[in-house]
């Protein structure tokens, strides 16, 4: 009976599991890492980016996002949507032509790759014969034209890639037609491009890398038009009414020829930005207005010795000439029509290297449009993230009012890319994600559904003197400059001072009160004002060695303070500022905003700010004197052993993101037990000590490094009364709890608040602490501060006795309070070998039951595995894979919410959203229907065989088939 008992108990608690937790990478947040890659179409209005790691992107309205992975592990060099279709085409480095489709599933559209194709040719014949260089589906929607390096040009039948023989185009057709005294028997060199006729759909234009270009025409399968351009070709474009061609060519050059069926004999030509050798003009697009001059657009084009390093895109309207300067390389452009006929150009779409940028050109000045998503993150590097959930609105309004006025130069104009409908539910509450950058920069975004939107930028640079100068990044080019530069986009990865870097953020949402930890030791704190305001940020310094002799700090000094009062703008504004000494980075960093003290942690110690009061309650030193990294003195012994034990240091450590570069030097042994152990290493010989030491991490050399910082209202001296109590955990697996005294409300600006040394936990295997908890009477963690005071959480059970959980990097420890003596524990090492490198705790609900939940520690480790503990129990509930193991940096930034999300960086701009719980999903969910035909005749466009019709059946059958997800040429 026990055994059915303990078996129906088993079974109770799997489905319980099913329905708390569930795991699913959702959305991927931000810019795409190395785009490559560019596509548009008009007609479903959806944005397409491939990458170098073979991702292919797509982007509508906003929350309208699909993402799929070619197998293959290829650059995508080009993407083109098929005319009027729900179909696009990608083109790998690998010369692989991929076919995608947007397959509506459930009253929802996913993208699924059908089909995969790569050109032959025939036996024996070098791979340039078939090496793919130019792509243009034709608007038929049923052909695409593949030119290639050798020359040729290959007819193949979408979706199916059946290769129509008959229609190809040789390189021997085109030179036999091609008169005598200009080709002069060279070779012409590769497809550079292929055009089609707007206005005759039979008609193309194929142009070759030395300079030809020539009309085909499909139908009658021969030249109707030589254009003998003789400089290299870069692009051409052929204008609405099919009158023009433009062609663009290393040189910065520009021609426009005259389509008339007689071959041209005379090239005009014009060089924008001549007089001396100018950059390739890699693109160049002419577009009508319904009333007044055509805008000329092309890329590059740039003297070559005096801004060849430029990025740039000329826009030329009227009397209007500016050369857009972008931040990063650009990848392509496009442009959006608008008007009665679809014919103005409202807007400029240009995909560079680290950003997307969007220019209105219907509003004076074409100014840019903020993107409400593809922002890049990466602006300046991220160093750190902090997530907080359920935002209360008022704070919401006021974040939002004041980045409004940061964003002023922005167009008014809506988002122009519209395609798609966005099907997910309202976000259940307000989040936001918050960014600590390498610039001293904070950013706020509104993290609660599908896009990661911009909210507000708060810079902590101008506390302090630097070099930076705040308007640089808007500085426009200076009247009569010539070319006429304008710069755009807001990538900036360079930081004036890297002691700016932002290493810790926290934020009570209740409060509105901020406080923000750097690399050179510096705490803010910092209250939000809805107006400017003029004050002077006095720093009060801590002394975190508190006079201990012989230490040498050797690493970056402090910032200065600028003594001047400072004009903040609308925001976070500092009011305090604490300065640690040594200035070390700031490992660890909470904020008590009901009791109005921040606590912090470097590797020499930590210490507590009243920040109401402006003073120092405690600065506690950790660091230890034996410690090899922290110190410079009489410990030759040491020393000695330390390069003869370096070989077997190194095979032990693992990779991962070093504290080394943050040195201190320090004097003395301390005590007996340290004397001991002088003596003990000077003994041992090499051979023993390789078998005695541990596997441990690098940074175990940093024993007082803090690692977690944590506030409580607990049980420390008895168990009938609670007080407010600080506790610390540090790299050496030390444990440190002080009583805080507060004097009463009415006193609190008066009477100082103390603190008392009350515990001190010593952990038997010395793994550092990442995580304290401290648990009330129904094994709930606590609440946050005046969390309960908002009336968002219940009241902590103050009447059962409290347990203290310390989370090492190995094992998961609960102590009974007030005695903190140990009840049970689980090791996690014991199991798999993992370590602890991230911990948080959420709160799990149901997915059947609205009043059910349970709170969890969710932890990721080491091997990039995320699990789930129970609470107060502290058994394991479920674990999935979720980062590489490789990925050191993704582990390192990855981040919990209190509801069983994360986020984690994928790449330096791109962050991957995950869910462990079943009721807290954010994901697209959106659907692009197919577009309706233009109701214009077909009279022109050439018609393939019949096979073609009977193939499109048995594609959509396929598409229909929930199980079909490819669709392979034999097949067929």
């Amino acid at each position: 009976m026990k055994r059915f008992r303990r078996h129906g108990q088993e079974s109770q608690r799997d489905r319980l599991k099913q329905e708390l937790f569930q795991f699913n990478k959702t959305v991927e947040h931000g810019f795409p890492h190395q785009p490559s890659a560019l596509g548009y179409s008009p007609s479903l209005q959806l944005l397409a980016i491939g990458t170098r790691s073979g991702a292919i992107k797509l982007y509508g309205a906003p929350g309208v996002e699909f993402m799929g992975l070619h197998d293959e592990n290829a650059a995508v060099t080009q993407v083109h949507f098929l005319p009027c279709q729900v179909e696009l085409v990608t083109l790998l480095d690998d010369n692989s032509l991929h076919m995608w489709t947007l397959r509506a599933h459930k009253g929802l559209s996913e993208l699924l790759e059908i089909g995969r194709f790569t050109l032959t040719g025939p036996p024996g014949a070098p791979p340039s014969v078939t090496r793919v260089t130019a792509v243009l589906a034709h608007s038929s929607g049923e052909l695409l034209l593949l030119g290639t390096e050798g020359g040729h040009v290959f007819v193949v039948e979408v979706p199916g890639f059946r290769e129509l023989e008959e229609r190809n185009i040789s390189l021997d057709q085109v030179a036999s037609s091609v008169p005598d005294d200009y080709i002069g028997r060279r070779n012409l060199e590769h497809v550079e491009a292929l055009q089609e006729n707007p206005v005759n759909p039979n008609q193309v234009v194929i142009g070759y890398g030395r300079g030809l270009m020539v009309i085909w025409d499909l139908e009658r399968q021969c030249a109707v038009q030589h254009i003998p351009a003789t400089q290299q070709l870069e692009s051409v474009w052929w204008t609405e009414d099919g009158g023009y061609i433009l062609s663009s060519h290393s040189d910065g050059s520009y021609c426009q020829w005259m389509v008339s069926g007689e071959d041209e004999d005379e090239e005009k030509s014009d060089i924008p930005y001549g007089h001396f050798p100018c950059k390739a003009i890699s693109k160049i697009v002419q577009l009508p207005t319904e009333e007044g001059p055509p805008f000329l657009l092309f890329s590059g084009g740039m003297p070559r010795a005096s801004y060849g390093d430029r990025h740039c895109i000329t826009v030329i309207h009227s009397k209007t000439h500016v050369a857009l300067d972008f931040t990063s390389r650009i990848i392509d452009f496009f442009t959006i029509r608008d008007g009665p006929q679809h014919t103005d150009p409202s807007a400029l779409v240009v995909l560079v290297e680290e950003e997307l940028v969007v220019i209105d050109l219907q509003t004076e000045g074409w100014p840019v449009i903020q993107t409400p998503y593809l922002v890049p993150l990466h602006s300046s590097a991220i160093t750190c993230s902090h997530h907080v959930s359920a935002i209360p609105l008022k704070l919401w309004e006021r974040v939002i009012a004041a980045g409004e006025l940061q964003n002023t130069h922005y167009s008014k104009k809506p988002w122009p890319i519209t395609g798609g409908q966005n099907l997910a539910p309202d976000p259940p509450q307000r989040d936001l994600l918050l960014t600590g950058h390498e610039d001293g920069t904070v950013r706020f975004w509104d993290a609660s559904g599908v896009c990661l939107y911009p909210m507000y930028k708060l810079s902590t640079a101008g506390v302090f003197h630097t070099d930076a100068d705040p308007n640089d990044n808007m500085n426009q080019g200076t009247e009569g400059e010539w070319p006429p530069f304008r710069k755009v986009g807001c990538f900036d990865p360079y930081s004036d001072d890297p002691r700016l870097g932002v290493q810790k953020i926290h934020l009570c949402k209740y409060s509105g009160y901020l406080t923000i930890a750097g690399t050179a030791g510096q705490i803010l704190v910092l209250e939000l004002n809805d107006e400017a305001a003029e004050q002077t940020v006095e720093a009060k310094v801590v002394d975190l060695l508190q006079g201990q002799e012989g230490f040498r700090w050797k690493g970056h000094t402090r910032l200065d303070v600028r003594e001047e009062p400072v004009l903040f703008p609308p925001g976070f504004q500092p009011f305090a500022l604490v300065q640690c000494q040594p200035p070390a980075v700031v490992t660890a960093l909470t904020l008590h905003s009901e009791w109005k003290l921040v606590a912090f942690g470097t590797s020499h110690g930590f210490g507590l700010y009243d920040y109401q009061q402006k003073n120092n309650v405690l600065i506690k030193c950790t660091l230890n004197p034996t410690d090899q990294l922290a110190m410079e003195g009489p410990l030759s012994r040491v020393k000695s052993i330390k390069k003869s034990l370096r070989q077997s240091f190194r095979r032990i450590r693992r990779s991962r993101v070093s504290l080394r570069k943050h040195h201190c030097c320090g004097g003395r042994l301390g005590n007996e037990a340290n004397a001991r152990l002088e003596a003990e290493l000077a003994e041992m010989e090499l051979a023993p000590v390789q078998r005695k030491i541990e596997a441990r991490s690098s940074d175990d050399s940093f024993t007082g490094l803090v690692r977690t910082i944590y506030f409580a209202d607990t049980f420390l001296s008895d168990s009938s009364h609670s007080t407010p109590s600080l506790w610390a955990g540090t790299n050496g697996g030390c444990v440190f709890a002080y009583m805080l005294r507060l004097p009463p409300v009415e006193h609190r600006a008066e009477e100082p608040v103390t603190a008392q040394p009350a515990k001190e936990i010593q952990l038997m295997h010395r793994a550092p602490v990442v995580g304290i908890v401290v648990l009330d009477g129904h094994g709930a963690p606590l609440p946050e501060p005046l969390e309960v005071a908002h009336d968002l959480a219940r009241s902590p059970d103050m009447q059962g006795s409290h347990h203290l959980l310390v989370i090492s990097e190995e094992q998961f420890k609960v102590f009974t309070l007030p005695k903190v003596s140990a009840k049970m524990k689980l090791k996690l090492t014991a199991v798999d070998g993992s370590r602890v490198r991230r911990v948080g705790v959420a709160w799990f609900g149901s997915n059947r039951s609205e009043d059910y939940g349970e709170s969890g520690l969710v932890v990721l480790t080491n091997q990039g595995d995320v699990h789930v503990v129970s609470l107060p129990t502290v058994k394991m509930q479920v674990h999935y894979p979720c980062v590489r193991r490789e990925d050191v940096s993704g582990i390192a930034s990855c981040v919990f919410t209190k509801h069983g999300q994360g986020f984690y960086l994928i790449s330096p701009s791109e962050f991957e959203r995950f869910s462990l719980s079943t009721r807290c999903v954010v994901e697209p969910r959106c659907l692009v229907e197919v577009p309706l035909h233009p109701g214009s005749s077909n009279k022109h466009r050439p018609q393939p065989d019949g096979a073609s019709s009977a193939h499109r059946r048995v594609m959509e059958h396929a598409l229909l088939n929930d199980e079909s997800e490819y669709l392979r040429d034999e097949e067929l």
